[in-house]
């Protein structure tokens, strides 16, 4: 169904603006005529799903611009939260998809979920209509359809709700952290491009032209000068084609699985990377299981929410010791990668018959630990960068300015 964009003015003479779909604009005008608004402009969104004669198109071309068009977590986890209200509250599903599409304010999402209310009226389940939106992931799906099977999807929605919610907590902390050290390394390496590109060829003039011989560091910082100058046209194509293969080398198996191992046994970054694995992981099965998804099911699933080649094929070892009938901590500490802490609360919580609780504490505690090792980490990241960049400036400075100090001393004499 569209999604039409439109300006007008409520029956309280203040001006609104927003987002509606309907059948055609006629159907547009009159939607929002009877919810009092008198239309200034209505056009049809960009946002709306395209044609299938534009699919056709669409797919001939050689770029894909699909992540512009991404649904944020924080959204997300906003509708699931206000689709599991409506539930709650005895609204009919197609009702509630129907009051959650003209609530959402962005025109991707109001699109999705306009789609999904259609292919629901017209019978199809919920799980099954967020399947063909392109957008959910296995996770969402998968606990969408275990809650729609047990009668608990207001549950599950809201169990739903909290995880996207505690994931964007999760990271919006991580990427504050990092933000400080990030702009430190960007201002150092303009103040040190500055000093390279334009200053020491203004300073190099003035030694040349004195005919003296000069030390090794100050021709070393010449010579880098006139060579960044001269060559960075290749120093950037060399930079390039140097992160596109990282990049393609990543993408394949053996690839990653070797960039995942060297990360994991990094002297001080390796235990960060291994506790966010780790905590990403305990989270997503214990939401999973809370849902009512088998634990076979949604250790496939956690396995890739870990984001570790590595700790994922120790919990894919897991799954197929867990599907021929034996406990899952047995095969979690064969493989060496999880602390003794995970083990044994993994072993407590399947003797009392509480795993999901037990994956919880262990997710809430290594998510404090993931946000004390970054702040640590930070925090003796910050005077590094600072004692690199002060050093570099002070070598530059000393490598010109040294030749300067021995004229005016021969000078004087």
């Amino acid at each position: 169904m569209p999604v039409y964009a439109y300006k007008g003015v409520t029956q309280a003479g203040r001006s609104t603006r927003g987002f509606v779909d309907a059948e055609s604009a006629r159907a547009a005008r009159v939607k929002l005529r009877r919810d009092g608004v008198f239309l200034t402009d209505l056009s049809e969104s960009a946002a709306a799903p395209p044609t299938v004669e534009k699919q056709g198109k669409s797919r001939a071309l050689s770029f894909d611009f699909a992540f512009l068009r991404r649904v944020s977590a924080l959204d997300l986890a906003l509708a699931t939260r206000q689709l599991a209200t409506l539930i709650g509250a005895g609204v009919p599903l197609v009702q509630g998809l129907s009051a959650l599409t003209e609530q959402v304010e962005g025109a991707r999402l109001k699109s999705i979920f306009g789609q999904i209310r259609d292919r629901v009226n017209e019978g199809a389940t919920l799980a099954d209509a967020m399947a063909q939106s392109g957008v959910f992931s296995d996770l969402y799906i998968g606990m969408v359809r275990a809650g729609e099977a047990g009668g608990a999807l207001e549950q599950v929605l809201e169990r739903l709700a909290e995880y996207l919610e505690g994931q964007v907590r999760l990271r919006n902390k991580v990427s504050s952290i990092l933000i400080y050290p990030s702009v430190m390394f960007g201002f150092a390496v303009l103040v040190i491009g500055v000093l390279v590109t334009v200053v020491l060829p203004q300073i190099t003039e003035l030694l040349a032209s004195l005919n003296k011989p000069l030390p090794f560091y100050t021709r070393a910082i010449i010579a880098l000068s006139g060579f960044v100058r001269t060559w960075w046209w290749a120093i950037a194509i060399g930079a390039v084609a140097f992160a596109a293969g990282v990049r393609a080398i990543l993408r394949t198996q053996r690839g990653r699985a070797r960039f995942d191992r060297v990360k994991l046994r990094l002297p001080v970054i390796g235990r960060t990377v291994r506790l966010l694995a780790i905590s990403r992981f305990t989270r997503t099965l214990s939401t999973l299981l809370a849902g009512g998804l088998p634990i076979v099911r949604a250790l496939d699933i956690s396995r890739h929410v870990a984001n570790n080649v590595v700790i994922g094929a120790a919990i894919d070892a897991a799954r197929e010791s867990v599907t021929e009938g034996q406990s899952l901590a047995q095969p979690l500490r064969a493989s060496g990668e999880f602390p003794p802490i995970v083990l044994h609360m993994v072993e407590v919580g399947e003797r009392s018959g509480e795993l999901e609780a037990m994956l919880e504490k262990v997710a809430q505690t290594y998510e404090e630990q993931v946000e004390t090792s970054v702040t640590r980490l930070t925090a003796l990241l910050e005077p590094f960068l600072i004692l690199i960049m002060v050093g570099i400036v002070v070598f530059i400075i000393a490598a010109t300015l040294v030749p300067l100090l021995q004229l005016t001393s021969a000078i004087g004499r």
